[in-house]
């Protein structure tokens, strides 16, 4: 699944930085969610940003799934918050 959106931020005690996947595909994975969650509502997945492939798991946030992006990975690909990117995401394990 292609999906596209803009980096956020979260200034927790660190901060995180997500890939919101939008509405449809996020519904989408709503669909499969119940056959691939591990428990929490997370979905674990592998993901590609460029020549940069990781594994991880999506977060359910207000109806919707977050990407959490590594701080490697964006300093490998150049991705910092407000930048729009396009990753690969293959859901499961």
């Amino acid at each position: 699944m292609q999906v596209s959106n803009e980096v956020i931020i979260w200034r927790g005690p660190a901060p995180f930085y997500f890939l919101p996947i939008p509405d449809e595909e996020s519904l989408d994975i709503r669909e499969l969610a119940n056959e691939l969650t591990y428990g929490w509502g997370v979905i674990p997945v592998t993901v590609r940003l460029g020549d940069t492939e990781w594994t991880t798991s999506l977060f359910p946030k207000d109806g919707r799934y977050l990407v959490p992006l590594k701080d490697k990975v964006r300093q490998a690909e150049g991705v910092g918050e407000g930048d729009t990117v396009s990753v690969e995401l293959t859901l499961g394990r």
